[in-house]
């Protein structure tokens, strides 16, 4: 996906029109600087809550998205607030 489409999938949650699912970012070489600029700009000016971060999950490894899927399918552990 894009950062278009990650941006709306978070903000559709936040605002509850869409029901928390997995928002998995795979590879934390790409991803990492995104979420620490989220933690050390975003976060520390108040400009999200500390749960936003909660809404994606960074991973490098395939079982772990695989493992991550299938929390929210059994047991409704998707990540979110």
């Amino acid at each position: 996906g894009t950062m278009d489409e990650l941006f709306e999938a978070i903000t559709l949650i936040q605002t509850h029109k869409m029901k928390p699912f997995p928002i998995i970012l795979y590879g934390s070489s790409f991803w990492r600087n995104l979420s620490d600029w989220f933690s050390d700009e975003l976060l520390s000016s108040g400009l999200i809550a500390e749960k936003d971060l909660n809404l994606f999950q960074i991973c490098d490894d395939i079982d772990e998205v695989v493992s991550l899927v299938k929390k929210c399918i059994a047991d409704g552990d998707c990540g979110g607030e």
